[in-house]
């Protein structure tokens, strides 16, 4: 009775695979004798037989090394054929992957456009508020003297009415932004969907 370790190797055996067959060296035996070699080594050598043997006019050994040559082309096509099959089943996954990856890019690309127009509309904003600053600043002297005879009372609550209005600016902006962000995202989404 055979051990189990023996079963499995020999299951392991079973199930090697067909493409390293094309490398692979077999020991043939055929009519005269035993053949080793790779398969299309094998069938060379065979092929080679054959023709000795039909310019001696022996038809049946002929016949009988074509045969011997006619299974180590059918294994290697098979294991050729597999090969293949492997080689494209490995190129449609790479080209589902670099697809993928694609689309990754470009969704990605357009986030970082939106995200750069966002930065660029709060650039604006911002521009906005260095403009009144640098407006405030051109203000000639008897203009500043008389805002400064207005008291500190009076500057302290438009600077206290301007920062209300900028934060209330922003905080539109922010929330446009955000909107636009928002319909962006959903746009990238429904597209993605549709593929």
């Amino acid at each position: 009775m055979r051990s189990s370790k023996s079963r499995s190797r020999s299951n392991k055996n079973r199930n090697r695979s067909v493409g390293n067959i094309i490398n692979r060296v077999f020991d043939s035996s055929g009519p005269e004798g035993k053949v080793r070699g790779t398969p299309q080594q094998i069938i060379d050598k065979y092929n080679q037989l054959a023709r000795d043997s039909q310019l001696s006019n022996d038809r049946v050994s002929t016949e009988n090394f074509q045969q011997h040559a006619e299974h180590y082309v059918r294994l290697l096509s098979e294991a050729q054929r597999e090969m293949d099959a492997r080689r494209e089943q490995q190129d449609r996954e790479n080209k589902d992957r670099n697809t993928d990856r694609e689309k990754e890019r470009n969704s990605r690309s357009s986030l970082d456009n939106a995200t750069s127009d966002l930065s660029n509309d709060a650039n604006v904003s911002g521009n906005d508020n260095s403009f009144q600053e640098e407006s405030r600043d051109r203000l000639s002297d008897g203009e500043r003297s008389g805002e400064l005879d207005n008291g500190n009372q009076s500057d302290k609550r438009n600077r206290n009415e301007n920062t209300r209005n900028n934060k209330s600016r922003r905080r539109d902006e922010t929330q446009r932004n955000d909107d636009k962000a928002d319909k962006l995202v959903e746009d990238i989404s429904s597209v993605e969907a549709a593929e």
